[in-house]
């Protein structure tokens, strides 16, 4: 028996601060800057702002129209366009679920640094701390070793924030986003005027901003603009759908996400002033180039800005204040994405909210205990980059098709401009069925490619098989037997 929880966010408000609150997450403030950083500066801002627009942005209009417009969580909302695809849903809110067994390990990470930051315990050498203090890292993948006791008490205390955040849904959201979404601007916004005024700011920004066109001829820099979009307004993980499906019957959709993608872009686009002036600074004092000084996203995090820190006046509250900042932006993508499974399982088999919260809360903490092995950032990479590069493109690639080629898009079309304050015109149609399947599809062949020729990160092949394909896999296998049941359920009314 299926249950469908009739509740509407508080207000507009709530609803668009709750969305951005799932988009803007810890890939804006280290994996954005470190793409950047990567693929020639300003080269990848062109590509990631061509593919918000004409991939992001349609698909977010796309995944508001199913949960707003026709209705339901992933699964059920695709099981109304065609019970057939009704596992398409269920493979994204599975492949969401998976990624946030290990996204709350690294919120744990930063709430240890958040106690690290009072006396800054890393110390001249974080590096060392963190890989052999913090993760005390193994010399290899398969020597998993024994678990962190403070980052499990760390991620007990994330997984209570975030059953919490969620205990009544739409109700309990609606009040949390009001702190998590605008804290971590206000503490954003302090750290890039703080930043902007350090010695060698300038040359960080001007590394920033400067492109370098050659990189826009490199498939690899467009694989992570479009991967860098999609994952972080966090369409095709089931998230929006949700979110969607607790709108009021004439809300807007089309400006709703709008707002909502320039949000998480221009929460990248400052974050990275935040970052660079930081790093121009830093690289000053080691008298470096910039190019030099960064060589990963959580390095950025937990080695790079903690060596900051140290030369900074007041060091231990902008060491507060980076941590807090990297925990409020990171809770909301954590329950948005356990908030898009509780959704499927309420509306497939009637299992009441707060028992759903608890058992998903239980199986992802345990999961997670995992990731805080010696081996457990080994782990992490190998599984993100699965998730992230393929199951992320498959379930964009489906999504799209489902909607585009087995459902009448002019008439969703016509649903949309309803209530719109500004009308999307036939172009919409041809991205949701020509742009965004190609181009998801395009990224995936190229994601197989590549492991193909090299094991990813030089791990060995059967690491890629263990924490990459068979997840991939019994998440498919799931969501077709759950997608089966939500048939099931949507036939019997």
């Amino acid at each position: 028996m299926a249950l469908r929880e009739k509740v509407y966010w508080d207000s507009r408000t709530a609803f668009v601060l709750a969305a951005i609150g799932s988009a803007i997450g810890l890939g804006n403030i280290w994996r954005f800057p470190f793409i950047c950083y990567k693929y020639g500066g300003g080269a990848f801002l062109v590509a990631y702002l061509v593919a918000l627009f004409v991939a992001g942005i349609p698909l977010l209009i796309l995944e508001f129209a199913l949960g707003q417009r026709i209705g339901g969580s992933a699964p059920v909302a695709l099981g109304k366009v065609n019970k057939n695809f009704a596992w398409v849903g269920w493979l994204a809110i599975l492949v969401g679920f998976i990624i946030t067994t290990y996204y709350a390990v690294i919120m744990s990470w930063s709430a240890n640094y958040l106690v690290h930051s009072l006396t800054l315990a890393w110390g001249d050498d974080p590096r060392t701390f963190f890989y052999q203090k913090v993760l005390r890292l193994s010399d290899g993948i398969f020597h998993i070793g024994s678990v962190s006791l403070p980052l499990i008490l760390g991620l007990l205390v994330c997984w209570v924030w975030i059953i919490l955040s969620i205990w009544k849904g739409a109700r309990t959201v609606s009040k949390v986003v009001y702190v998590t979404v605008t804290l971590p601007w206000a503490i954003l916004i302090i750290l890039v005027i703080g930043g902007l005024t350090l010695p060698g700011a300038g040359e960080g920004v001007k590394y920033y901003l400067t492109p370098n066109w050659r990189q826009l001829l490199s498939p690899e820099l467009w694989q992570a603009a479009f991967t860098q979009v999609f994952f972080s307004l966090s369409v095709g993980f089931g998230v929006m759908i949700a979110y969607a499906s607790f709108l009021p019957p004439n809300s807007d959709v089309v400006n709703n996400a709008f707002i909502i993608g320039l949000a998480d872009a221009s929460t990248a686009f400052v974050g990275g002033f935040a970052v660079f002036s930081a790093l121009g600074y830093y690289a000053q004092l080691q008298g470096v180039p910039v190019e030099d000084v960064m060589k990963s996203g959580p390095e950025l995090a937990f080695v790079t800005y903690p060596a900051i820190i140290n030369h900074l006046p007041l060091a231990p509250l902008v060491g507060v204040l980076f941590f807090v900042m990297l925990l409020t932006l990171a809770i909301d993508s954590a329950f948005s994405l356990v908030e898009a499974v509780v959704a499927g399982f309420m509306e497939t088999f009637g299992v009441p909210r707060t028992k759903t919260n608890i058992i998903l809360g239980a199986l992802a903490f345990v999961i997670g205990i995992f990731y805080t092995t010696q081996a457990g950032l080994y782990w992490l990479d190998v599984v993100d980059h699965y998730m992230t590069f393929f199951g992320l493109f498959a379930v964009a690639f489906l999504e799209s098709l489902a909607v585009g080629w087995f459902y009448d898009t002019e008439a969703l079309r016509r649903k949309i401009n309803e209530y719109s304050l500004v009308d999307i015109g036939g172009w919409w149609n041809v991205t949701v069925k020509f742009v965004v399947p190609l181009a998801a599809f395009v990224l995936l062949v190229i994601s197989v490619i590549s492991v193909i020729k090299a094991p990813y990160g030089e791990y060995p092949r059967t690491a890629e098989l263990i924490g990459g394909w068979i997840p991939l896999a019994l998440a498919l296998v799931a969501g077709i037997l759950l997608g089966k049941a939500t048939a099931r359920t949507l036939s019997q009314g």
